[in-house]
C-alpha cells in the first residue's frame, strides 16, 4: 500500500507539473507571435585552409636482372635410336659401336677422297639372358662394304666373353650404312672392315 500511495503522489505531481508546463508554453507562443524577435542574427562561414598537397614521384623500381641460365649440355648425338632389350627390367644399358677398321687400308676416316664413310650405325640389342645376369663384353666384327654402302658377309673375328654377343653384334652390323669407296669415278667394294661393338650395362 504505501507504494501504490507513493505512485499515485509521484504521478499527481508530473501531471501538475506539466499543465503548468503548458500554460507556460502557450503564454510564451502568443507574446512571440506580437512581439518582434530581439536579438542578432550571426553568420557563421567556415574558411578553408589551404591544403598543400605533397606531390611523390614514384618511380617504378628497376626489375632485378635474370640470372643467366646455365649453358646447355652438349648432347651426344647417335644416328639411329638404341632399341630396347626385352625384359630389361628396367636396367640401363649401352652397346658402344667403335670405330671402322679396315685391314691392310688403315682407319676409314683417314682415307684421302673417294674413301668410305660410316652413314648410319644402328647400336645393337642388348641379350636379354646377359642382361639379366649383368654380363658385359664386346665383339668385333668384319665385314665388306659394298658398292650401295650396306653391309654384306659379317663374321665374328674375336669375342669376350664367347657365345653371348654374336649374333646381337652382327644383327646390328648389318644394318650398317656406308657412303661407299669411290674409285676412278666408280663405287668399289671394301673388304675386311673391322667394327668392335661393347656391350656395356650402365648403372
Amino acid at each position: 500500500m504505501p507504494r501504490l500511495l507513493i505512485a499515485l503522489l509521484l504521478s499527481a505531481a508530473v501531471t501538475l507539473g506539466l499543465f503548468y508546463l503548458m500554460q507556460s508554453l502557450i503564454q510564451m507562443g502568443g507574446s512571440a507571435l506580437t512581439e518582434p524577435p530581439v536579438g542578432s542574427v550571426l553568420d557563421f562561414v567556415r574558411v578553408k585552409e589551404e591544403e598543400t598537397v605533397e606531390k611523390k614521384d614514384r618511380k617504378p623500381k628497376k626489375p632485378p636482372k635474370p640470372e643467366e641460365p646455365p649453358p646447355q649440355m652438349e648432347q651426344p648425338q647417335m644416328d639411329s635410336p638404341t632399341p630396347n632389350a626385352e625384359g630389361s627390367g628396367g636396367m640401363d644399358f649401352s652397346a658402344d659401336v667403335g670405330g671402322d677398321m679396315a685391314i691392310g687400308g688403315g682407319l676409314a676416316l683417314e682415307g684421302g677422297d673417294g674413301e668410305y664413310l660410316p652413314i648410319v650405325k644402328v647400336a645393337p640389342v642388348y641379350p636379354r639372358r646377359a642382361l639379366q645376369r649383368g654380363i658385359e663384353g664386346y665383339v668385333i666384327v668384319e665385314f665388306t662394304v659394298t658398292k650401295a654402302g650396306t653391309v654384306s658377309n659379317p663374321f665374328v673375328v674375336e669375342a669376350n666373353p664367347e657365345g653371348i654377343f654374336e649374333e646381337a653384334a652382327m644383327d646390328a652390323a648389318l644394318k650398317f650404312k656406308y657412303k661407299p669407296r669411290v674409285v676412278n669415278g666408280q663405287a668399289a667394294e671394301v673388304s675386311g672392315v673391322q667394327n668392335r661393338i661393347t656391350f656395356q650395362i650402365d648403372g
